[in-house]
C-alpha cells in the first residue's frame, strides 16, 4: 500500500505527457491554422463590385494555390527520391502528395460557395471546375492506390506524373471564370494584395501541418 501513492504520481505523469503530446502533435496546429485563416478571411477588405462576397474568392485561391503547390512539392521530393534513392525524399513525397489532395478537395466546395455568392449560380459545366472535379476523383483514388500499394519508388514518380498531367491540362483549359491574368496581383491595390499573401502563406503553414502529420503517421507505421 505504501506504493500506491507513488503509482499514482507515475500515472499521472503519464497522462501528463500524453496530453503534451496529443497537444504537440502536428494536427493540432493544423486545426489551429486553419481557425486562424478562417477568422482573417471573414476579416478580408471587401473589393467594389463583389463586396464581402470576395473574401471566399480570396480564400478559395489560396486554397487551390497551396494544393498545386503541395504536388509541385511532392514531386521535387519525389525526384530527388529517384535520384539519389533515399528513403526520406520517397516519404517526403508520399506526405506531400496527400496534403496535396486534402486541400485539393476541399478546394471544390469553396469554389461552390464562390460561385453561388457571386454569380448566384453554380457553373458546374466551367471548364476548370470540371477538370479540377476529375482530377480530384482521379487524386484520391491515386493516393489510395498508392497508400495500398506503398511501394515508395511508385510513389514518388506517381506525383510526378500527376502534376504534370495536370499542369499540361490546365494550360490547355478555357478561361472563363478564372480570367488571367490574375485579378488580384493586377488589381494595384496593396492592401488586397497584401492580404491575399498572408493568406497564402497561412494556408502553406498549415500544409506544412498537415505534411509533418501524415509523415508521423507513415514513421509510426
Amino acid at each position: 500500500m505504501k506504493d500506491a501513492p507513488t503509482a499514482f504520481k507515475h500515472f499521472q505523469v503519464a497522462g501528463t505527457i500524453h496530453t503534451m503530446s496529443k497537444f504537440k502533435s502536428p494536427i493540432v496546429y493544423f486545426f489551429i491554422t486553419v481557425g486562424a485563416i478562417a477568422l482573417l478571411t471573414l476579416l478580408g477588405p471587401e473589393e467594389r463590385s463583389l463586396g464581402a462576397n470576395v473574401r471566399i474568392v480570396y480564400l478559395h485561391g489560396a486554397w487551390v494555390l497551396t494544393a498545386e503547390i503541395a504536388f509541385f512539392a511532392a514531386a521535387l521530393a519525389g525526384l530527388f527520391g529517384l535520384i539519389l534513392r533515399k528513403d526520406i525524399f520517397h516519404a517526403w513525397s508520399a506526405a506531400l502528395g496527400r496534403t496535396g489532395i486534402v486541400f485539393w478537395i476541399t478546394y471544390l466546395p469553396l469554389s461552390l460557395f464562390a460561385m453561388q455568392t457571386n454569380w448566384n449560380g453554380l457553373f458546374l459545366a466551367e471548364p476548370r471546375f470540371r477538370l479540377a472535379m476529375m482530377f480530384a476523383v482521379t487524386g484520391i483514388l491515386l493516393q489510395i492506390g498508392l497508400w495500398i500499394f506503398n511501394t515508395a519508388w511508385l510513389t514518388s514518380l506517381a506525383n510526378i506524373i500527376y502534376i504534370v498531367v495536370l499542369r499540361v491540362i490546365f494550360s490547355t483549359a478555357e478561361n472563363i471564370m478564372h480570367p488571367p491574368p490574375s485579378p488580384i496581383f493586377n488589381s494595384g491595390n496593396y492592401v488586397i494584395i497584401g492580404f491575399f499573401v498572408g493568406l497564402n502563406l497561412l494556408a502553406l503553414l498549415a500544409a506544412f501541418f498537415l505534411t509533418r502529420f501524415f509523415m508521423t503517421i507513415k514513421s509510426n507505421s
